[in-house]
């Protein structure tokens, strides 16, 4: 090893991968396990993203321990077969460029291509110590976002996005619970988080559903690999004032493998590879999409008792239906209740068909959901089945209900489509 070499190498393993820590860091991203039906086929696979990312940061991993000329060797099969992987092109341009003399920083150009290169430089300085970040600190095993109280077995799957890691979580709700099988590398808006209005550029926060899935024929090349709308502004959003339409998953332009975690006008953007995965995975309608700044993640097993408090207050709101006590049952639901323009008075004959329809049978609620969503209030996200005695089938619906000190009322119900 030269002399020039070995500097270079004490550079990029001090300055380059400070953040790195070797023994912390997986070279593998997490596998799908078992899978229903529908996933049995090209869902089973790893998705060449996560694949192409794995194989990144086995190369830090090899620069980690000085094995510089393994590294470029790895690094130079992953610029063939994923040539449009900008971070990677990086990191192969810095192992080359450590043969022949020093490499002071990570993406070391001489000062004129600094000059034009120098937003783009730093975006991707970004996104490697995003993935890194994501894959030292990893979800505590057996853990679930906070958010996710209750999954029912209509929610195959769930989605849950940590942006401080820009990372998309994706759990397969099995007979034992949700069971994280995959993660990705995502951006976010170009300003940030917390959408309000039509146009800022920011990514929401909150609980959404993915309504529909978008064929890549259908769309402009800019989505990539195809679409995956979510329901913002959803209800709380709609009561907030918030406005703005057309939020969805998406993939990348044609030669451009990921983008910076700053990039999107508010969407949620992923790798192809991932997106079409995690199309061929998921079902609309049903999926839930957390959204947040951090997740908390929790033990699956607190989930339950968690819930408790909020189901007494579900359970005897179905207890006031089934009776037919109208007074009761009012009583569960807030001044400023909402569905699509309906106020709590225009809801009323709602109510009372329904409760006469039901002819004083018991009700009772299949398929139960229970998501819980915290910011400056407390609400929750409530979907299910309502089946009268006697009957197999009912209604889905969906309801939002909001903390208002030790009570818990309904500002929204609806229908399922």
């Amino acid at each position: 090893m030269t002399h020039v070499t070995k500097i270079s190498l004490l550079i990029m393993r001090g300055a380059l991968f400070l953040a790195l820590a070797s023994s912390h860091v997986q070279a593998q991203p997490w596998k799908p396990h078992a899978k229903s039906a529908k996933t049995s086929t090209a869902a089973a696979q790893t998705p060449k993203g996560g694949l192409a990312e794995a194989r990144l940061i086995n190369i830090y991993r090899q620069i980690g321990k000085g094995d510089t000329q393994g590294a470029l060797r790895q690094a130079e099969q992953l610029v063939k077969d994923f040539p449009s992987f900008a971070l990677a092109q990086l990191v192969y341009g810095d192992l080359l460029s450590a043969r022949t003399r020093p490499v002071k920083n990570f993406g070391d150009v001489s000062p004129e291509q600094l000059k034009t290169a120098d937003g783009a430089l730093n975006e991707l300085k970004s996104e490697s110590l995003l993935r890194l970040k994501a894959l030292r600190e990893r979800p505590p095993l057996g853990s679930v976002p906070a958010e996710f109280l209750q999954l029912s077995p209509s929610n195959k799957h769930a989605i849950a996005i940590d942006a401080s890691r820009a990372r998309l979580y994706l759990f397969e709700n099995r007979a034992t619970g949700p069971t994280l099988v995959a993660d990705y590398y995502i951006s976010v808006g170009k300003l940030g988080l917390e959408k309000k209005t039509e146009g800022d550029q920011r990514t929401p926060l909150g609980v959404y559903f993915i309504t529909s899935q978008l064929d890549p024929k259908s769309l402009k090349d800019f989505y990539g690999s195809g679409a995956l709308p979510i329901n913002y502004p959803n209800v709380l959003d709609l009561k907030r004032g918030k406005t703005g339409r057309g939020i969805w998953l998406h993939g990348t332009p044609p030669g451009q493998f990921s983008r910076a975690p700053l990039a999107s006008d508010g969407c949620v953007v992923l790798a192809n590879p991932d997106l079409t995965h995690l199309a061929q995975t998921v079902e609309i309608r049903s999926t839930p999409v957390l959204i947040a700044h951090n997740l908390k993640w929790v033990p699956a097993q607190t989930q339950q008792p968690r819930s408790l408090e909020f189901k007494g207050h579900l359970d005897a709101w179905l207890k006031a239906k089934s009776s037919g006590n109208m007074a009761q049952l009012t009583a569960f639901y807030a001044p400023d209740f909402n569905n699509s323009g309906k106020t709590l008075t225009d809801w009323l004959p709602t109510l009372r068909r329904e409760v006469s329809a039901t002819r004083g049978r018991a009700l009772e609620l299949k398929d139960l959901s229970l998501l819980h969503w915290v910011d400056a209030n407390e609400t929750m996200v409530v979907t299910f089945g309502e089946v009268a005695t006697g009957q197999r089938t009912g209604l889905t619906k969906r309801q939002y209900w909001a903390r208002e000190g030790k009570q818990w009322r309904i500002f929204y119900e609806g229908i399922v489509g």
